[in-house]
């Protein structure tokens, strides 16, 4: 189906649509060729244990345990591929960071979990690009969004939505006191083609304003940012704004990307939590009920509240290293989606 899309002559009459679709197609084929390059291994780990049975050689027994390693490792990423095999997980992503309660410490927070997920995404080797950033008054920031490109961003990344609680000696009062700080991540996915998404013209109005912060000289210069607004004056009203690009074309179109990913989450969630209705599981997703906390003081420690799964090592969590958190989530959600 891809293949025949990716034929089409008309496929880049829709540059954007295009491109994901060969980013698609060209994710799925390297899929195929892990699963046959693993193949291909089994079968030299067998032909290398029957040579060795035959001839009594054991000096084939290193040998014999360096390909089990290194087909051990395929095997193992190719578990967490299977695991993310929900219907968006293969997409990119927008993560958006909005500081809570907290005052100041929590915006400096929420600046930490910036830079966090920044790295872990550089780490993953994903494109990490900044949307929107809104400073706070004395530091760090009220909010921002990243955008994360590359093989299954969103499938990734959704595993850390929620609300993540700091515990410190806050650097910000005289005191050096304790306290507790509350950010909440938000993870969407990038789409153009969701059936569940529908946009009408007459659903939004579209501001243009300066921008402001971050994005090189002349940001300042022109009417480039843009804000969105879904359905204004409803209940159901969403802003989005992106001021990050140098072109309005440009941020008006990542806005957009981020308004369908927001409606098509909303969806998702809502199905979500009638299944957790259902199981009688659901719980409030509020400042209240924090994923994960992160304990600066009286000792460290980062604990995950749904998987259990927790390290001392803050420092490496802090500068990144989430993957382990990530993988654990996958394999206590197995089923629970379905």
């Amino acid at each position: 189906m891809l293949e025949e899309r990716s034929a089409d002559p008309d496929l880049w009459s829709n540059p954007q649509e295009a491109q994901a679709i060969l980013q698609r197609l060209t994710r799925l084929k390297e899929e195929v060729e892990r699963v046959a390059t693993l193949d291909k291994q089994l079968a030299t780990i067998a032909d290398l244990v029957e040579l060795a049975a035959t001839e009594g050689d054991d000096s084939l027994q290193a040998d014999i345990a360096a390909e089990l390693d290194h087909a051990s490792a395929g095997v193992e990423a190719l578990e967490i591929e299977v695991l993310l095999s929900g219907p968006y997980d293969d997409r990119d992503a927008f993560l958006s960071i909005k500081a809570g309660m907290g005052g100041t410490d929590a915006q400096d927070w929420a600046a930490m979990l910036l830079r966090m997920y920044t790295r872990w995404g550089e780490r993953r080797g994903f494109q990490v690009s900044l949307v929107d950033e809104s400073e706070g008054e004395e530091a760090g920031i009220k909010s921002a969004t990243i955008e994360l490109r590359g093989p299954y961003a969103y499938g990734s990344a959704k595993t850390e939505a929620g609300v993540h609680r700091l515990i410190r000696l806050s650097p910000f009062n005289a005191g050096n006191t304790r306290q507790t700080s509350f950010a909440m991540v938000e993870v969407l996915p990038e789409v153009d083609d969701a059936p569940e998404v529908v946009i009408r013209p007459e659903d939004i109005r579209v501001d243009v304003f300066r921008a402001s912060g971050h994005g090189g000289q002349g940001v300042n210069t022109t009417d480039s940012a843009v804000r969105i607004t879904y359905r204004p004056g409803t209940p159901e009203q969403i802003v989005v704004t992106c001021q990050n690009e140098r072109s309005q074309l440009q941020n008006r179109e990542t806005a957009m990307r981020v308004l369908r990913g927001r409606l098509l989450e909303r969806e998702l969630q809502r199905k979500r939590e009638e299944r957790a209705r259902l199981r009688g599981e659901y719980r409030q997703a509020d400042f209240g009920s924090q994923m994960r906390t992160y304990y600066l003081h009286p000792y460290t420690l980062v604990k995950d509240h749904r998987t259990d799964y927790e390290t001392s090592d803050v420092q490496a969590v802090l500068d990144g290293d989430i993957d382990a958190f990530v993988e654990a989530y996958l394999r206590w959600n197995v089923g629970r989606d379905a």
